[in-house]
């Protein structure tokens, strides 16, 4: 078979399918592309603030959401050993510090919703294995495969949404710089406590890194910052001991964290890096998110971060396409329009990890 379209996403991640709602609700015809099956996806940045929760509801998709599910944190909580050294509560007309929002929810809403309109169209279990060029070079389409079917993609302009591994930057030749920041997380998810407060809370024990945040279900995802690179040996230590800094600050947990974590195989390790591409768009071809510009962990913004990324987007393609003009000087306006501000939060995060300690200064044990 093969598929006409204006836009081509690859990519269903939360930038992807915002992107794709967008068009399609405006006349836009899109097709969304997306390697897994849609099922059983594991994800760790969940966490919308403010700034995308006004975005969600800007669009009319926030109080879907929220019939599936969400958890507003009510406070983020810092912890010197065992004593509370630092509390952030929401600002002023705000009821919370962050939005649990897990992505099966968001992406299953926003999806449905994608598909009122007869312009969309969602592929899963479908890979990109080639960038499609005319011959002055512009990109015209993807060459897909889709259960072990081959075919073509044509359309206006292809967007790149696939991650911070992203196929689509590596095909079209992007350049990339990759910073490794020092530090690795171990991620593991545990049942909460009776009466465990929607909260996220943000750990320095002896020296250890942990942030704990309460998810929608009753559950409590923790991070663990270790030495980058250092899983290996680390795996090679007694279990335990590892877990150690957890309990004895926050004792109400031990009984559940002994039940449930076992081994290092309840821990999955994520290599820490940020990335900077020398440019976000090609003529007929633009990235965005991770594979534009992969953020860290630290302050839980890179989801937030691709969701607007699909906001500024949306217009730009609308009206390059209205032009018949889909070079990448007409498409670089997103570009120009984000840069800075992605750029300058960057910046913040590498300020925040190596400041991480001033948070607890006044009482440090």
């Amino acid at each position: 078979m093969n598929v006409q379209a204006d836009v081509c996403i690859v990519g269903c991640g939360p930038a992807g399918a915002f992107l794709g709602y967008l068009l399609a609700k405006k006349g836009i015809s899109t097709v969304l592309i997306e390697r897994s099956s849609g099922k059983n996806r594991e994800f760790r940045g969940e966490h919308i603030n403010a700034e995308t929760e006004f975005l969600l509801k800007e669009h009319k998709l926030f109080e879907k959401i929220e019939e599936q599910g969400i958890l507003k944190m009510s406070k983020v909580e810092f912890f010197a050993g065992k004593q509370l050294v630092k509390t952030i509560t929401p600002s002023l007309n705000e009821d919370h510090v962050g939005i649990h929002v897990p992505q099966s929810h968001l992406l299953k809403t926003v999806v449905q919703e994608s598909k009122h309109y007869k312009n969309y169209r969602l592929l899963l279990n479908t890979t990109v294995t080639e960038l499609v060029q005319d011959e002055k070079g512009f990109y015209t389409g993807v060459r897909a495969n889709q259960d072990g079917k081959e075919f073509i993609i044509k359309c206006s302009i292809i967007v790149g949404a696939d991650g911070r591994f992203s196929t689509v930057r590596k095909l079209a030749n992007l350049p990339v710089k990759i910073m490794n920041h020092g530090y690795d997380v171990l991620w593991t998810k545990i049942p909460a406590p009776f009466g465990w407060e929607p909260t996220t809370r943000m750990l320095l024990v002896n020296g250890h890194q942990l942030a704990l945040f309460t998810q929608t279900g009753g559950f409590i995802q923790i991070g663990w910052n270790i030495k980058d690179g250092s899983f290996a040996a680390l795996k090679k230590e007694p279990f335990l001991s590892f877990l150690e800094p957890l309990i004895e600050t926050l004792p109400e947990l031990k009984e559940i964290a002994l039940k449930h974590l076992h081994s290092w195989n309840n821990f999955v390790c994520l290599n820490v890096h940020s990335s900077h591409c020398e440019t976000w768009v090609k003529d007929g071809l633009v990235i965005i998110g991770d594979a534009a510009h992969t953020m860290t962990p630290t302050g839980a913004i890179g989801i937030n971060c691709a969701m607007k990324d699909a906001h500024v987007l949306a217009p730009t393609l609308i009206k390059a396409l209205d032009e018949k003009n889909s070079s990448a000087e007409r498409l670089s306006i997103f570009e120009e329009s984000r840069r800075a501000e992605i750029e300058k939060q960057q910046e913040m995060q590498i300020e925040e990890e190596k400041t991480f300690s001033e948070n607890f200064v006044q009482h440090a044990l």
